[in-house]
Parts: structure tokens; C-alpha cells; sequence
């Protein structure tokens, strides 16, 4: 026989291996997608007003990213805007590979105008609804969109399947440019401004000026069941979203599956996803999504309009016909379909309804028995809330009552180093970027969340004061947030991890007494938390992705008043148990 025959068949046995691989082990074949995102400026209209806004590739929301569990993503950032930039790819482990994770200065660098980076990673037993955004000021008001993992190729849903699937992209915007606001609060000392609507896949919806003609309309065909996977991108505001005439069924927090329960209203923290399924069983017709604010804090100014997006039947009585969108895609109205009789409103939670958002954040669980980690190794309890810094009164004191707002953990409001990351530092042993002496405590005990706290304890420390932990513990962090100007809830991210909730409450955490409320039989798995205003929560994961992770507050006018520290995971001692080493295109820090 021939060698060229020889090669022939032994080709051919390897194709015929690989199918058959294919079909014994689904998703066997996992595939690399590439990307190439465009930061550049564009210009929209929104609330009668055309405004420039940094963007993705031109668009608003930004492109959406799908793939299955398994694949490797490869994203070229290119930067020709006019700001720095990074990209975050929420809610993603990035095992070992910090250097993907995007927290500007934290991790990396960032992209200037004219440079780019490519961010390369896996996918590694993940899959739901995840997002992606901006992590460089507050670039990501329009720098953001969905990410959404689907199972291993040719494995299933653990429900049935979905009629189609919808992305639902809550957001904030502002008639001024986002960049502007944060800078005027950073030079005057003053909160940010509040933003002028919420949006709804990049739309105000029909009870905002200049806006009815492209409210986002989800077609439905009766009796069909659908997935909306709702995410949360707004800036500075938790959100009650509500679909009139209609049960929601939660299927999957976080790109978590849970336990699933029905409910009337869902409530998202920002960088929080949460998934619904919702069977188009009411009489045929169109019915308004809407989202409005959850505002814990008393006395703090919130945005209080309600964006809408339309749930519309095809071939409703007085409906024009929609032609139907593309795959999973809703689709702004400016066409025929907009025609209709008024859409049913839903019922939204008044904005200072703390009872609906806790039942319902303490509805979702696991779908079955988890194993939770333990003993616990390193423990951290830690205060999470406002401070206000002391200055001479005049243009750049303009604070509450002549003061500088800020915000902090265990009293330490966190600096981001300029001339190199974190994790950078940390590789190369590069002394005198940061220092690893976070408090693992309070470093005074007082009453977290008493509403008169005593004002000499309302003034932090300026630092970047990170807390290692070794490679394999088992942490348990107590966030406990404070009546320290106002209490609020705080959604807590933990970049690098998922971690199991074990119990929430108000009032001061009391381990003797609160440790009996653990659920250590079917604990949710976020990898953002709300910690109820004026209470606490207890998380706990396994150390086991070595590097420099940000733990910060997902309200960017908290983190940007400092609400946040890191944690440094140290390397393990087997081969794969080390942080990776850094690509070469990783961005060098100015001068």
C-alpha cells in the first residue's frame, strides 16, 4: 500500500474518531471565538437630545457576545476614543488569568487612545446569562452588553426548551456626557448627579419625552414559552423590573442555575443577571415590561422615572403585524408593529419597598444540596458604607456640610495605584505599589448600624491596602454595611470567584446568634451580592484562583468614593495552581 494511501486512511480514521467523540462526549468540540470591539465615540438621540457617547463598534447597547461553555473567546480592544479604557468580562473566573479580567489598574493597565489589547480566555464550567462593560471611570454607562454562555454543544438546558431567547439590558442615562458627571463629583467633592431615565435595551420607553416611537417590543406568539435573561448595567441604581399580566419564573442568577420559583417582580442589583422563564398564556395583547429604582437609602435623591419595553402578541386584535425580529433579538418599534391599543401596565413595587426585595432575594437558592467549604481558614468581617472627609469649605468642599464624600471597608477607602497595576506588582515583586494589611476587622467596634453614629468615626483613611490569602483556604467574609450618613444596600462583586450566600439579615452581624440562620444545605452561588440596607451578609467560597481580585461595591459613585479593597490569592504548589504568565501585549501604564 502506498504512503499516500496509508496517510489517506489514517486522516480519515482520525475524522471518524473526532465525530465520534462528538457524539459520545457532547461538546467535545469546543471552538475559539474572536471578536474585535471598536471603542469609538458615536452619536445618539435619546430624551430629544443628540448626544456623542463612547460605544463599541457604534452601538448601543454594545454587541453581544455568545458562546458555549467551553469555548475560548479571543476579543482585539481597540481604543479610538478619546478616554483610557478596559474591558470587564463580569461575572467570568478567569482561572489563573488575571490579566483577562480588565479592572483598570487593578489587573492591568489601560488601553490608551490609539493602542489596543487582546483579551484571551476559556470558558471553564460556566454557562447562563453573564455581561460585559467598561471598567476604566465611567466609561461603562455606554460601554457595556451581554454575554451570554450556552451549555456544552449538544447538551441541554436544565428546563425545557425556550420558544426564543431575550436579552433584557437595563441601564442608566444621563442628557450629559457620564464622564462629566464623575468629574465634576471628583473636583467638587459633591455626590455624583442622579441620571434623567432608565433604559430598557437601550431605550426609555413609552412614559419618557421623544422616546414612545422606539420603545424595545419583544414579539410573542401565544401559548410559546421564553427565556429573558435579565442584566443589570446601570450604573448607580438596583432595579424592580415587573411584566404586566404575566408570572416570571426564575430559572438562573449570575449564570447560576436555582431552584426555580415563580414571582411578580424581579429585583437586580448592577452587575447582577438573573434569568426568566415567562409562558405567553394571558389573553393576546401587549403589556409593558418596566423597570423602576429600588432606593433603600432614606434621604438620598434617585432617579424615579420607569423605563418600559412592550410584550407583544403576534397577531393581536389591533395589533399591526411586527414581521417578527431576528433570532432572540427584542427590536426597537419605529416600524408598523408600533400601532396598538395601549399596553397593560404591570405592577412595580413602590421605590422603598425593602420587604419585596429581600423576599424575593432570599427566594433564590440552589437547585438541589451543594457542598459547602469548610472549616474556615481566613475569615474577614468587614463594614462596607459612606465616609465623609474633612476640608476647608469653598469650591472643592462641596460635600454634605462642607465635607468631601467618600466611601470605604473596615474604614480604608481604596486608592488605585498609576504607574502599575496590581497584579502587576504583585508578579514581578514590584515594592511600594500597595501593602497587604487590610484590616480583617473593624479597627473600631461600634454600633454598624445606628443612625447616629458618633462623627468622629465618619472620616476614613486614604490606601491601597490589600489582604492575602493563601492558595486553597476557605474564606468567609461578612459584609456589614453602616448608618454612617445613610445606610444603603450595597451589591458587593468579588472579581475572580463565585461564592455561596449563606444568610443575609439586618442589624449588626452577631455570630453567636446569626450563624444558626446559615443555609448549608442549598446556599445560592452569586458572584455579586446585595447586602440588605442597614444589615449584613455572610459569603463563603474556596480560594482557588490565584492572583489580585477587586472586592468592591457595584454602585460606580461608591466605588469611585473608594468602596472597595483587593484580595492577593497566593500561588498553590502544584503546576496549575499559579497565575499564568502575562501576554505580550499587556498595556504599560504612562508616565
Amino acid at each position: 500500500m502506498g504512503r499516500a494511501m496509508q496517510a489517506t486512511m489514517k486522516l480519515c480514521c482520525c475524522l471518524s474518531a473526532v465525530l465520534l467523540l462528538s457524539f459520545i462526549v457532547p461538546g467535545a468540540l469546543a471552538e475559539e471565538r474572536f471578536y474585535e470591539f471598536v471603542v469609538k465615540e458615536a452619536v445618539v438621540k435619546r430624551l430629544c437630545q443628540t448626544n456623542r457617547i463612547i460605544t463599541v463598534n457604534g452601538q448601543f447597547p454594545g454587541p453581544t457576545i455568545e458562546v458555549n461553555n467551553g469555548d475560548t473567546l479571543v476579543i482585539r480592544a481597540v481604543n479610538m476614543a478619546q478616554y483610557n479604557v478596559t474591558l470587564h468580562w463580569h461575572g467570568l473566573r478567569q482561572l489563573r488569568n488575571g490579566w483577562a479580567d480588565g479592572p483598570e489598574f487593578v489587573t492591568q493597565c489601560p488601553i490608551r487612545p490609539g493602542s489596543s489589547y487582546t483579551y484571551r480566555y476559556t470558558i471553564e464550567a460556566q454557562e447562563g446569562t453573564l455581561w460585559w462593560h467598561a471598567h476604566s471611570s465611567w466609561l461603562r454607562a455606554t460601554v457595556h452588553g451581554a454575554l451570554i454562555i450556552h451549555p456544552k454543544r449538544g447538551l441541554p438546558y436544565p428546563f425545557p426548551k425556550p420558544a426564543q431567547e431575550f436579552p433584557v439590558l437595563l441601564a442608566e442615562w444621563w442628557r450629559r456626557d457620564p464622564i462629566s458627571v464623575i468629574r465634576q463629583s471628583m473636583i467638587t467633592g459633591a455626590p455624583p448627579n442622579i441620571s434623567d431615565t432608565i433604559l430598557i435595551n437601550g431605550q426609555p420607553g413609552d412614559f419618557l419625552p421623544c422616546s414612545s416611537q422606539e420603545t424595545s417590543i419583544i414579539p410573542v406568539v401565544a401559548g410559546e414559552t421564553y427565556l429573558l435573561r435579565i442584566m443589570n448595567a446601570a450604573m448607580n441604581s438596583e432595579l424592580f423590573v415587573s411584566l404586566a399580566g404575566h408570572k416570571m419564573t426564575v430559572v438562573a442568577a449570575d449564570a447560576v442555575y436555582t431552584k426555580p420559583f415563580a414571582t411578580n417582580v424581579v429585583l437586580v442589583g448592577p452587575g447582577q443577571t438573573t434569568d426568566v422563564l415567562v409562558t405567553a398564556n394571558a389573553a393576546p395583547g401587549r403589556y409593558y415590561l418596566g423597570a423602576r429604582v429600588y432606593a433603600s437609602a432614606q434621604g438620598v435623591p434617585f432617579d424615579n422615572t420607569t423605563a418600559t419595553a412592550i410584550f407583544q402578541y403576534k397577531n393581536a386584535p389591533g395589533c399591526a403585524e411586527t414581521g417578527g425580529p431576528k433570532q432572540g433579538r427584542p427590536r426597537s418599534s419605529g416600524h408598523p408593529g408600533r400601532a396598538g391599543p395601549a399596553p397593560m401596565l404591570p405592577y412595580l413595587p413602590m421605590n422603598n419597598d425593602t420587604n419585596t426585595a429581600t423576599v424575593f432575594s432570599n427566594s433564590i437558592r440552589s437547585p438541589g444540596p451543594v457542598k459547602v467549604p469548610g472549616p474556615v481558614t481566613q475569615e474577614v468581617f468587614t463594614t462596607i458604607g459612606f465616609g465623609l472627609f474633612n476640608c476647608r469649605p469653598g469650591p472643592f468642599c462641596q460635600g454634605p456640610n462642607n465635607t468631601r464624600f467618600g466611601a470605604s471597608m473596615n474604614n480604608v477607602s481604596f486608592q488605585l495605584p498609576s504607574t502599575v497595576s496590581l497584579l502587576q506588582a504583585h508578579y514581578h515583586h514590584i515594592p511600594g505599589v500597595f501593602t497587604e494589611d487590610f484590616p480583617a476587622f473593624p479597627p473600631v467596634i461600634f454600633d454598624f448600624t445606628s443612625q447616629n453614629v458618633p462623627r468622629a468615626l465618619w472620616q476614613p483613611v486614604k490606601g491601597t491596602r490589600l489582604y492575602r490569602v493563601k492558595f486553597g483556604a476557605v474564606v468567609q467574609i461578612v459584609f456589614q454595611d453602616t448608618g454612617i450618613f445613610a445606610a444603603e444596600e450595597h451589591p458587593m462583586h468579588i472579581h475572580g470567584y463565585h461564592f455561596y450566600v449563606l444568610a443575609t439579615g439586618f442589624g449588626n452581624y452577631n455570630p453567636r446568634r446569626d450563624q444558626a440562620k446559615f443555609n448549608m444545605v442549598d446556599p445560592p452561588s452569586r458572584n455579586t451580592i446585595g447586602v440588605p440596607v442597614g444589615g449584613w451578609a455572610v459569603v463563603r467560597f474556596v480560594a482557588d484562583n490565584p492572583g489580585v481580585w477587586l472586592v468592591h461595591c457595584h454602585i460606580d459613585a461608591h466605588l469611585t468614593g473608594g468602596l472597595a479593597m483587593a484580595l492577593v490569592v497566593e500561588d498553590g504548589k502544584a503546576k496549575l495552581e499559579s497565575t499564568v504568565p502575562p501576554p505580550l501585549d499587556l498595556p504599560i501604564c504612562g508616565l
